[in-house]
């Protein structure tokens, strides 16, 4: 039985675009390829709860050797996916002129469980919850879901560092 959702789904339109691409750019340097975000639906600092949307397309660039015939997105990508949502809401909490020099960047992944595939086409819904933000770590549980909001695909607690 998966778990309780961290936070409330209610609150969650994947359709909404409260913080574009070209928003997310500027904090987060993946580019191209591993770009992992479509766009932040929801940013909530008060309940420090952030929604990330990845739009998966018909023919991603992984989908060729991840399984063929029958294309399933890798698990990696997903953790890549929540850990982009949460560095980019960690950037707007505690902004980098408070970390000069550094990157915020992986630091540990805990707790992973999958437990759907995502096939494309399709859309990965990751939400995330802080439990600590400092100016040394971030920490946050994260869930993803299919665009419908009604199958979990994975649950992860996801620290991140400035390094």
């Amino acid at each position: 039985m998966p778990p309780r959702d961290i936070v409330d789904l209610s609150r969650i339109d994947p359709d909404h675009v409260a913080h574009t691409i070209e928003q997310i750019r500027e904090f987060n340097p993946q580019r191209y390829e591993f770009e992992q975000l479509s766009h932040i639906a929801l940013a909530d600092f008060d309940t420090r709860e952030v929604c990330g949307v990845l739009d998966i397309p018909e023919d991603p660039w992984w989908a060729k050797g991840h399984v063929p015939m029958r294309p399933l997105m890798p698990g990696v990508l997903m953790l890549e996916a929540a850990a982009q949502t949460c560095s980019w809401f960690t950037h707007q909490v505690i902004p980098a002129d408070q970390n000069p020099g550094k990157i915020f960047g992986f630091g540990g992944i805990d707790g992973v469980k999958y437990r759907s595939a995502i096939f494309p086409p399709d859309r990965l819904i990751i939400v995330g919850k802080a439990v600590k933000v400092s100016r040394r770590r971030a920490v946050f549980d994260t869930q993803g879901y299919h665009a419908d909001l009604k199958r979990m695909v994975f649950e992860a607690r996801i620290t991140g560092l400035w390094v």
